[in-house]
């Protein structure tokens, strides 16, 4: 199994970016979505989560109102739509996979190689 991170990139503070992870190599369904960020000397947070058919998402306080993610399992892939960003986002994004339904804040199985992210103020 891959996840394949990518959109990440340097902006300025109050502008957007659109984070994308393709998953392949997964046959098995269903699997939960989410995605991961941390910033230099910190440990990795969780910032949103999507089930398996979409209908479920959670955030992290920190993006909620902010981040929005979502998915098409057809193409296999999940986003994370960035609006209205802040310094404070800097950091590498990760998405991960895991082989249920819903997997929340929790533990994930599979990850990705993370996208530089870079709000400059």
């Amino acid at each position: 199994v891959q996840l394949q991170a990518s959109g990440g990139g340097l902006v300025q503070a109050g502008e957007s970016l659109r984070l994308s992870c393709v998953v392949s190599g997964y046959t098995a369904s269903p699997y939960a979505l989410g995605w991961f960020r941390q910033a230099p000397g910190k440990e990795r947070e969780f910032v949103a989560a999507i089930s398996w058919n979409g209908g479920r998402t959670y955030y992290a306080e920190s993006v909620k109102g902010r981040f929005t993610i979502s998915r098409d399992n057809a193409r296999n892939t999940v986003w994370l739509q960035m609006n209205s960003l802040k310094p404070e986002d800097t950091a590498v994004y990760y998405c991960a996979a895991n082989a249920t339904d819903w997997a929340g804040a929790g533990w994930y199985e599979y990850w990705g190689q993370g996208t530089q992210v870079t709000v400059s103020s």
